[in-house]
């Protein structure tokens, strides 16, 4: 068992570092083989409409064809038997890097026929951790649920599974005097994080229990 999570945050012990390595904890203590991928030491580019993976007989078809820092990582994702995609939100949505490798992930294997089929061979669990600074009732003012439910059913239907995980109102400086960030409360937020990322610690954990040992 093989268990993947790629870390879509230029951060690599932040918020969302932490979930990801807490999830590859879980999926460790079932005996998984793991590993943790920090896109922003990567260079790459995301899809760039080539449209090789399409091409009836071509060499590429269900496989990205263009080269660069991106295309080892594509491979590890396809012999995975699970993978944890991670990403602080940025403006309502996952990082630029994140989204990326997510239409590079996904479109490979998309088929233009009546169902969009997948051609994915090895299906796999796929569980997204996202973080970020707004409050769970704001993410849901702002629509965040609807783009979080669109990434879990396309990839669920792609690769047979997915699954969503997020942590809200998370703690983003280490000190909060030092940045004009006058619309938070910094005690409050040192207190969450102490009551209440644990718990959000522990939800990975208990994740990557559920995916390492998912059979879909």
């Amino acid at each position: 068992m093989n268990v993947l999570a790629i870390n879509g945050s230029p951060r690599k012990s932040w918020n969302t570092a932490t979930l990801l390595n807490k999830a590859l904890e879980g999926a460790a203590s079932q005996g998984a083989a793991t590993e943790i991928i920090h896109l922003y030491d990567l260079t790459y580019k995301g899809c760039i409409s080539c449209f090789a993976c399409k091409l009836k007989g071509g060499k590429s078809y269900g496989k990205c064809a263009y080269q660069d820092g991106l295309t080892p990582v594509l491979e590890k994702i396809e012999n995975a038997d699970a993978v944890f995609l991670g990403s602080p939100i940025y403006l309502g949505n996952v990082t630029g890097e994140m989204r990326s490798l997510m239409e590079r992930m996904a479109f490979q294997y998309l088929v233009y026929d009546e169902n969009y089929s997948s051609l994915a061979e090895k299906k796999k669990p796929i569980g997204f951790i996202y973080t970020m600074n707004v409050t769970e009732d704001m993410a849901k003012e702002w629509g965040y649920d609807r783009i979080f439910l669109a990434s879990e059913k396309t990839f669920g239907r792609l690769f047979g599974s997915a699954e969503t995980l997020f942590a809200t109102d998370t703690y983003q400086f280490s000190d909060y005097s030092k940045y004009v960030a006058s619309k938070f409360d910094e005690a409050a937020k040192a207190k969450r994080r102490q009551e209440v990322f644990p718990k959000d610690c522990a939800n990975a954990f208990a994740m990557g229990i559920r995916l390492a040992t998912k059979r879909v």
